[in-house]
């Protein structure tokens, strides 16, 4: 019997959506975060696909998540768009106030989002690909649990602390990257354990502060930011930019909140949008054309751009109609599906 088994695209969204509904959310819920499970794993992007699903189970079930919150949106200055979620998971909150987000960047030329009290498991590129996709260039950036230590740090203080950007591009896919400002997100780490496989050096520590290559070791010790005290930098700084600057939690308070429980981090989120047109003084063409030079020399000298094996990922599932995913992960899901 194979390790893998194929879904056809439509039986991963059935998947997700009946998982999600067994487990008290609604249609509106079910639907939203659905959406970005499906686009990740039609991505090949496992570790914020269907697995994730497990996350959005545990926060619900603690009771402390909402999978029937509508959230509040509010126009809270000329750019400038606040999302109180309600406690439900972040997705319904970002995707209702996408749409005044975007008229207030093109207004503007330059706009927030600020989502507060909201759940959050999901990957930052699909949100900043919503940017693109209407021609603007977008930021987004969250804190999470205190599961990373600081640069010559013993313990967890900051989180994950992802930061995406996306660039639109004229008749391609867009230049995008996301990643978290720890060597590896969360998700890998719980991959890892889950399969039983040594981590890569350098990825985090254990519980007394040393270096550890134990996956379940790391899961109760810290993982380590990438790039040394660059990486702590700049994910203090996403401490900051989505905490106290949008009066939400840091890692260490949302850890604190959670009280323990393996639920999806409580926290804010901060995304920003950018109008080529506005602020490049209507040179949108020409700058469009500098912009591809500039990738086109990545190219040339045979590097490749961020997000070109999702991309190409994506093509290749939407041609086939269909996915692989671990039979094991797909046993666990039914079980969860049933409660």
């Amino acid at each position: 019997m194979s390790d893998n088994i194929t879904l056809s695209l439509s039986q991963v969204r059935e998947l997700s959506e009946s998982v999600l509904f067994s487990n008290g959310f609604n249609a509106e819920h079910a639907s939203a975060i659905s959406d970005i499970i499906y686009t990740n794993q039609l991505g090949d992007c496992h570790s914020h696909g269907l697995y994730r699903l497990f996350m959005c189970v545990e926060s619900i079930r603690s009771g402390r998540a909402s999978g029937t919150a509508t959230p509040t949106i509010s126009d809270a200055g000329p750019a400038v768009v606040r999302a109180d979620a309600n406690d439900g998971i972040s997705l319904l909150a970002m995707k209702a106030a996408m749409p005044l987000l975007i008229e207030k960047a093109k207004q503007n030329g330059v706009a927030a989002l600020a989502i507060n009290r909201c759940f959050h498991f999901s990957a930052l590129w699909p949100e900043v690909e919503m940017l693109s996709a209407a021609g603007l260039a977008g930021m987004a950036m969250l804190p999470s649990h205190a599961w990373v230590a600081p640069a010559g740090g013993k313990r967890g203080l900051l989180g994950t602390n992802p930061f995406a950007f996306s660039w639109p591009r004229h008749g391609k896919a867009p230049f995008t990257f996301d990643f978290a400002t720890s060597q590896f997100a969360r998700g890998e780490i719980e991959l890892y354990r889950r399969a039983g496989n040594p981590l890569p050096e350098g990825v985090a520590i254990d519980s007394e502060g040393n270096p550890t290559t134990d996956a379940k070791a790391a899961m109760n010790g810290a993982m380590l930011t990438f790039g040394g005290h660059k990486g702590s930098a700049l994910s203090l700084m996403i401490e900051l930019m989505a905490g106290p600057l949008i009066d939400d939690l840091t890692s260490k308070e949302s850890m604190a909140a959670a009280g323990g429980k393996p639920e999806a981090p409580y926290h804010g989120e901060i995304i920003l949008a950018f109008d080529p047109n506005m602020l490049s003084g209507g040179r949108v063409a020409e700058n469009n054309d500098r912009a591809e030079r500039l990738f086109a020399d990545v190219i040339e000298q045979g590097a490749r751009l961020p997000s070109q094996r999702r991309q190409a990922a994506q093509v290749f599932n939407l041609e086939r109609n269909e996915l692989e995913i671990p039979r094991a992960l797909y046993e666990d899901l039914l079980k969860l599906k049933k409660g």
